[in-house]
């Protein structure tokens, strides 16, 4: 079993930045397992969407809402992933969730992000 929790939601204004942490916890050999991570959002009414993932050699793909906007990282070392979202803007408030995939998909319990205009 994996264990995520997220950090780092918030209250923003548009054009600002915001950056989330997700830390995975749990047995190490179920650590050693992962060999994806990723952020997700849903916002209000809509369906839950891929934000950015990344691989466990560091292969990222991004929604292309946000190319250019959002750089998601990891560190393997320490099980933990990363959303550095900049230029934010109102369609990007959500609910954004960590997810870890092992032979089976985790998530965290998710965290909000608000952008004001």
């Amino acid at each position: 079993q994996v264990q995520l929790e997220e950090s780092g939601g918030g209250l923003v204004q548009a054009g600002g930045s915001l950056r989330l942490s997700c830390a995975a916890s749990g047995h190490p050999q179920s650590l050693n397992q992962i060999n994806k991570m990723g952020w997700y959002r849903q916002a209000p009414g809509k369906r839950l969407e891929m934000v950015a993932t990344i691989t466990r050699n560091g292969v990222s793909q991004y929604n292309d809402a946000v190319k250019g906007r959002f750089t998601i990282s990891a560190s393997n070392s320490e099980n933990t992933s990363y959303l550095q979202m900049r230029s934010l803007k109102p369609d990007d408030t959500a609910v954004y969730f960590c997810h870890a995939q092992t032979t089976s998909d985790f998530w965290g319990q998710g965290t909000q992000v608000t952008v004001s205009s």
